[in-house]
């Protein structure tokens, strides 16, 4: 075993699993805003959660981050979109949504 197959620790690293792991850094993903072209970066728990969103309010995912990006107000979209599915979620919890 080479040293670069190690963790900081000294152990040894699987690097084999990458695939059934999500990513914790944001991705990136070129989206459509009221006909604009632009780039979001969200970690992937938001970017599913936003898809199943949409699909529950049976609208498309660039037809529900239109949405989000007319209410954001003075927030970065990524922040906007985090915030909305908080809400989205905090409501369902109340049962308002």
């Amino acid at each position: 075993m080479t040293q670069a197959s190690r963790g900081a620790g000294g152990n040894e690293e699987n690097t084999n699993n990458k695939s059934t792991e999500r990513s914790v850094r944001p991705i990136k993903r070129s989206i459509r805003i009221a006909g604009h072209a632009t780039s979001v970066s969200l970690e992937d728990e938001f970017w599913q959660a936003l898809r199943d969103i949409a699909r529950h309010r049976k609208q498309s995912l660039s037809s529900l981050l239109t949405d989000v990006d007319k209410q954001r107000g003075g927030r970065s979209l990524a922040s906007a979109c985090r915030i909305f599915v908080l809400q989205y979620y905090q409501g369902r919890a109340e049962g308002l949504e």
